[in-house]
């Protein structure tokens, strides 16, 4: 890979240690999918922010670095943003220990001047560059959100090569950078229809298995209504969850929707799906009738999900526990417009920071099952929190669950 002179010297040291450690960083992530240069981004959005994803390696790591940007006087060269974090700080957390570490984590971080957003979800809460400006996200559902809906161009970054982008500026020219790999060789013929966030879902879970970096959706023509994924409405919610559900089964990192009737000459290979699949894929994920406590927020809740259920929740009240995780900025606003107060008088615990995927404060300890609407709670809540999981959509918990 091919540097600058000025990107030789912060390799050498020149500019400190944790310049060069970023640009190392940048260099093995090149050479390693032959990359020839790197390119300027406008915005890093960071993972491995919650204690339980990064451990005490991790927080070693980062302590030693942000020691190494102080020391150089080196901080995050453009807008850089953060995942949420293990628990809700404002709220509290009984265990002593993992407040502890979660507070160096967050403090390394906002040290190199990088925001505290502790969100999932930036694209909904911080101001959108203009199409075709390369970004560096980490986070799999805003990385792919970023590249099919929004015309940013980027990765699927890790932690480390989003921070190293938000300290240098910078990013590989490599994978979904180039224009070349952004157009899809298989084409997914939906023939089952997408009425809600759970059924975007479960679609992107299907689609994620085909392993390719940029998948195509084919909606079928003779189903009701419009692509039920756009930027608007609940077709921006179908997109968001179809998102978060692609990023967690496989390695794509990018959607294109083809209409329905243009030709696909390009595509090398069509896969159907239907119902049976749909069936299939919720059997896989879901594997209770019933729950002990309710969970939406993976991704976070933005305004237009706090605002469906707070209309659905008037006059209602959940039959047991529910907790709710939405981006901090999202939830000041939708308790200045009131969707808050609504959500909490139906009974709703609403945990900013945070969100619903590794967190402890939802334990084995306290509950054998879980009701969720997101696909991709549903993986990780079977897989690192050892529960089992009861899929609905949104609308189909509040019609069950509530008095």
């Amino acid at each position: 890979m091919q540097l600058s002179r000025e990107e030789e010297d912060a390799l050498d040291g020149k500019y400190g240690e944790a310049l060069a450690t970023a640009y190392r960083i940048l260099l093995a992530i090149g050479n390693a999918m032959d990359a020839d240069r790197l390119v300027p981004v406008k915005w890093a959005h960071i993972s491995g922010v919650n204690y339980n994803t990064i451990g005490d390696a991790g927080l070693a790591f980062l302590e030693e670095m942000s020691r190494d940007a102080l020391a150089s006087n080196v901080k995050a060269r453009v807008t850089s943003t953060l995942n949420p974090m293990g628990y809700d700080p404002v709220k509290g957390y009984h265990d002593d220990r993992f407040v502890e570490r979660q507070e160096r984590i967050r403090k390394a971080y906002e040290a190199m001047g990088i925001i505290g957003s502790y969100t999932c979800i930036p694209y909904e809460v911080f101001p959108i560059p203009s199409r075709g400006e390369h970004v560096s996200f980490a986070e799999s559902n805003a990385a792919i959100y970023a590249n099919s809906m929004l015309g940013l161009v980027t990765n699927k970054e890790s932690a480390l090569s989003a921070l190293a982008s938000a300290l240098t500026g910078k990013a590989p020219y490599s994978g979904l950078r180039a224009e070349e790999a952004r157009s899809a060789h298989t084409v997914i013929d939906v023939k089952h229809e997408v009425n809600d966030e759970l059924d975007a879902a479960l679609l992107g879970y299907f689609a994620g298995r085909v392993n390719e970096q940029c998948i195509s959706f084919r909606f079928s023509s003779g189903l009701e209504g419009s692509t039920p994924i756009g930027t608007d409405g609940r077709a921006r919610i179908n997109a968001k969850a179809l998102c978060s559900a692609l990023g967690t089964s496989g390695s794509a990192g990018m959607f294109l929707v083809t209409d329905s009737a243009a030709s696909d000459d390009d595509a090398k290979h069509r896969i159907e799906y239907t119902a049976r699949d749909a069936s299939m894929v919720k059997d896989e994920l879901s594997d209770e009738d019933e729950g002990d406590a309710i969970v939406y927020g993976s991704p976070q809740l933005g305004l237009n999900e706090l605002w469906m259920l707070a209309n659905m929740l008037e006059g209602k009240r959940f039959r047991k526990r529910c907790l709710l995780f939405c981006a901090r900025h999202v939830y000041e606003e939708a308790r200045r417009i009131g969707y808050i107060s609504v959500i909490e008088h139906a009974g709703a615990e609403v945990y900013a920071d945070c969100c619903s995927c590794l967190t402890p404060l939802i334990s084995r300890d306290e509950v054998d099952s879980v009701i969720t609407n997101s696909v991709k709670a549903a993986y990780y809540l079977k897989n690192w929190n050892r529960v089992s999981v009861c899929l609905k959509s949104m609308k189909e918990i509040v019609r069950d669950e509530c008095l």
